[in-house]
């Protein structure tokens, strides 16, 4: 379990891999819109559990919504992640945790080929999490038109 929560798998579940092969992917992939911060909520948001910390189930369900009904770059989305860190300590909400998680995992993106089909997945990808996680929109958009982030 890492410092968020989130109950990262090892070689008794090969999600961890994928996920790892899939940040270093991102992480190397130069593109200045920053694709790996959209793997990262995807990621986290998939496999929260009652045991992950409010704050990481928040932030990735801030980013994905961001992302897909906003049209935040995965960079615009670290920053306005940045901005929510600093606004000084507070209480987190508890969102909901879906049963059906999404049907794209990160398995199906890395059997895309490298590049912009790889990436087309990372997309679709995040589209299906964020769908799984449908009611709870309207609290991330609560939570964003209290702390300023969006109107």
């Amino acid at each position: 379990m890492n410092a968020d929560g989130i109950t990262f798998m090892t070689s008794e579940n090969p999600e961890q891999e994928l996920y790892n092969e899939l940040a270093y992917y991102t992480l190397a992939h130069g593109d200045p819109s920053f694709i790996h911060q959209l793997v990262v909520d995807a990621f986290t948001a998939q496999h929260a559990d009652e045991n992950t910390k409010p704050i990481a189930i928040t932030f990735a369900l801030i980013g994905l919504y961001l992302h897909l009904e906003k049209g935040y770059t995965g960079r615009q989305v670290q920053l306005a992640h940045m901005k929510l860190a600093g606004g000084g300590k507070r209480q987190w909400p508890k969102f909901a945790l879906p049963d059906e998680k999404g049907a794209i995992w990160a398995s199906d993106v890395l059997a895309a080929p490298p590049g912009p089909e790889r990436d087309r997945a990372i997309e679709r990808w995040c589209a299906s999490v964020w769908d799984a996680h449908k009611e709870n929109r309207d609290r991330v958009i609560d939570l964003l038109r209290q702390t300023h982030l969006i109107p």
